[in-house]
């Protein structure tokens, strides 16, 4: 069957594939896997044992490592992931032994605006409604160990209130004396569910729970994702674990998952999850999925584990980061490559002309409505304006020593002038130039992106970090926002200064990565300011500790942990074909 992106959707694409996907015995053969070390789930997905795998290959092999980033998105996104994917599929086109490692989607933009994370058109993860709907249990086991946590914590608390010390040490346990109004974590939802981000929990008598203020956060926004992504075995994960902080003691000593005995039981439910899902392009190169999305809430990366068992099997391995550069890309450069100790070669950075003239003063694009002519008409000087975003964002990665291949995500409706024009502007800035065109063609829609990178990847780079672990958490926070958004400076809410001073006083958390929580739509803080603003302060007014994740977490502006569903949800396009069984309208 002739598989046309004009003529066809997404999921009609992913479907008609279906019939000819390679066994994943197939694929984990290829990769040199033994049977012992993966777990078929059906007859095309599969869980790798990363730690049997890279225990018998002892780590010695090194591919070569690229990460996939973009300027600053409109609300549909700039293709990321598909270029991802066309990347893989172009590589795979060149006889590269590639594999390609991409985060799950998280329910909130399946069923949301945003809609699935395969990638598009004939650069697709497959098969859709697998990796779409819960894939093989990864977010759920997520959810239920981040829940697992808050019915210790209630339960917990109300027996603590009902009970004398006697009646506790009868039953092994000590006293805890939680601060209801200290209470650090929250329950999780892989829904963008805006209705319980603020929620009043144990109404009823006192069987009914502790009563007190709660809500909840999108799942893939839990400090129990960023453990997964950033763990480096099961055993790394199950000290993780243990050190989250779910309260404070009304002394102010942290009260853990540990101290509730609940932290080896959440471990039980993630055994599996810590295992990436392998899967496969279009073209049938090996994908491994693992970990989840949101870079502006969370670490919005694949896990650490992925990545190093892909360096392991493959000769090129494509990884994507979430958002933008100053966003992903900027939490892949300072925080996981700290942790996972691999270095990219090179760094792919997605620009599209609609996201440029977008950036250059066209009307906003809003997901679900018309586009305004100005992005389907040639407009030279709306584009030239907006590249603007596009030598910030090649500033961010050139400040970590790494000069990027800029790729331009290719659009039919682009013009021959308006991709020259972005050539010569990003040339111009001394980047790397390629135009994919692999939504439209697939693999060989992406040659000149693949030897572009390849060529990238043979040029040494001086790939560092932008601060030193030594450095006050108050000046690397000054870092990333003068440094890498382009503001001048930062101002702390009175909360927020109060809580980073207890941090940088106590030694273990002093030295914790920073993982920003900010708007993906701009630079700053505010989603109204395009292009690349200047004169402006990014308003901090919280803190959070992950120390279980090892991650200090600022949170800026308006933002969100628990995003909220629109007007126009995909869901209400989706439905199921009752004579097959087969999904449609996933996208």
């Amino acid at each position: 069957m002739m598989l046309d992106p004009l003529k066809m959707k997404d999921w009609e694409i992913a479907q008609a594939a279906e019939s000819s996907l390679r066994p994943a015995a197939e694929l984990a053969e290829e990769l040199g896997l033994l049977k012992e070390e993966w777990i078929p789930y059906g007859n095309v997905l599969a869980k790798i044992d990363a730690t049997k795998v890279l225990k018998r290959l002892g780590g010695a092999k090194r591919a070569k490592y690229i990460d996939v980033t973009a300027i600053t998105p409109t609300a549909l996104g700039e293709g990321k992931t598909t270029t991802t994917l066309g990347l893989v599929q172009g590589l795979g086109r060149l006889g590269k032994k590639v594999v390609g490692c991409v985060r799950q989607p998280s329910g909130g933009p399946t069923f949301n605006i945003k809609g699935s994370a395969a990638g598009g058109g004939l650069a697709q993860v497959v098969p859709l409604t697998a990796l779409s709907l819960g894939l093989t249990g990864d977010i759920d086991a997520i959810t239920n160990a981040n829940n697992l946590a808050m019915v210790a914590l209630n339960s917990r608390m109300q027996h603590e209130r009902n009970h004398d010390d006697a009646w506790l040490a009868e039953r092994g346990l000590k006293r805890l004396d939680i601060d209801p109004g200290r209470v650090q974590m929250r329950w999780a939802m892989d829904f963008c569910a805006q209705g319980l981000r603020n929620i009043e929990i144990g109404r009823g008598g006192k069987l009914d729970g502790f009563t007190m203020p709660s809500g909840f956060y999108i799942t893939v926004a839990s400090e129990v994702m960023a453990i997964l992504a950033m763990a480096s075995d099961l055993a790394d994960l199950r000290a993780r674990l243990g050190r989250i902080i779910v309260a404070y003691a009304k002394d102010g000593t942290p009260v853990t998952t540990h101290d509730l005995e609940v932290d080896g039981a959440m471990c039980a439910l993630l055994v599996n999850a810590v295992k990436p899902t392998l899967m496969q392009s279009l073209e049938g190169q090996p994908m491994f999925v693992h970990a989840g999305p949101f870079a502006n809430i969370a670490i919005g990366q694949n896990s650490v584990i992925a990545d190093r068992l892909a360096c392991a099997l493959g000769d090129y391995v494509v990884t994507e980061s979430g958002f933008a550069s100053d966003m992903g890309f900027e939490k892949f450069w300072n925080i996981k490559c700290r942790c996972s100790g691999l270095k990219p070669d090179a760094v792919v950075l997605v620009a599209t002309v609609r996201a440029l003239k977008a950036h250059g003063g066209a009307p906003a694009v809003k997901a679900g409505m018309p586009l305004d002519p100005a992005y389907t008409h040639e407009n030279l000087d709306l584009l030239r304006k907006g590249c603007d975003n596009l030598l910030a964002h090649i500033d961010i990665i050139r400040r970590s020593g790494i000069q990027p291949v800029v790729c331009l995500n290719a659009f039919y409706t682009d013009t021959p002038a308006e991709r020259a024009l972005v050539r010569e502007i990003a040339e111009g800035a001394g980047a790397s130039f390629a135009v994919s065109d692999h939504w439209l063609k697939g693999g060989e829609g992406a040659l000149e992106l693949a030897e572009a990178v390849v060529a990238a990847c043979g040029r040494p780079n001086e790939f560092a970090f932008l601060s030193s672990d030594d450095e006050t958490l108050a000046d690397r926070v000054d870092a990333i926002v003068k440094e890498v958004y382009g503001g001048d400076g930062v101002d702390w809410s009175e909360e927020a200064s109060a809580k980073l001073a207890a941090l940088q006083a106590d030694p273990e958390t002093a030295k914790l990565p920073i993982c920003m929580a900010k708007t993906q739509y701009s630079l700053s803080h505010d989603p109204k300011l395009l292009g690349r603003p200047k004169g402006w302060r990014l308003p901090v007014r919280d803190v959070l500790i992950y120390k279980g994740a090892g991650l200090v977490v600022p949170v800026a502006g308006e933002i969100k942990l628990m995003p909220g569903t629109s007007a126009s949800p995909a869901y209400r396009r989706i439905d199921v074909d009752t004579e097959t069984g087969a999904v449609r309208g996933l996208f």
